[in-house]
């Protein structure tokens, strides 16, 4: 069997947001669009999901237009994809972005091993800037120690 190919990150999503709970869903995509998330060619950093009449779409997410496909009526980069989960997770989910101070956002796109394009989502709530700088300096205190104890190790 094959493995998950990821095709795309959001990096920012992890500085920006504490994730609370992750979910795997699938995308509604035309052909051309499949070919080109083979060929890596998506964007993910800008995107969130929406609710609407019981669904949730992705919203803002790029994935340019396939070249080799024909060149009438390419389908619009930034259209909203309608994501596949259970209809339970999607009333858990809508219900979860009620709330103040939560969101619905994509953390990477990756084809699984069966080879359906599938995009890992997390509910999340968005960090205040003081909770963003104290991550930042733990990291630097991390990185500083462990460069130290290196130096120290080749002595």
């Amino acid at each position: 069997m094959a493995e998950e190919k990821t095709i795309v990150r959001n990096r920012r999503a992890q500085h920006f947001y504490e994730i609370v709970r992750t979910y795997e869903a699938g995308l509604v995509l035309t052909g051309p669009e499949v070919k080109s998330l083979r060929a890596g060619r998506a964007n993910i950093e800008e995107a969130y999901v929406a609710p609407s009449h019981n669904e949730l779409y992705l919203i803002n997410m790029h994935i340019s237009p396939y070249t080799e496909a024909g060149r009438f009526n390419p389908p619009d980069p930034y259209r909203p994809r309608k994501l596949l989960l259970h209809a339970r997770e999607i009333k858990r989910l809508i219900g979860s972005i009620a709330q103040k101070g939560y969101t619905i956002v994509p953390l990477r796109l990756y084809f699984n091993e069966r080879g359906y394009a599938k995009v890992e989502i997390a509910l999340a709530r968005g960090k205040k800037l003081h909770d963003r700088r104290e991550e930042l300096k733990r990291r630097a205190q991390r990185r500083d120690m462990e460069r130290e104890l290196k130096r120290k190790r080749h002595l």
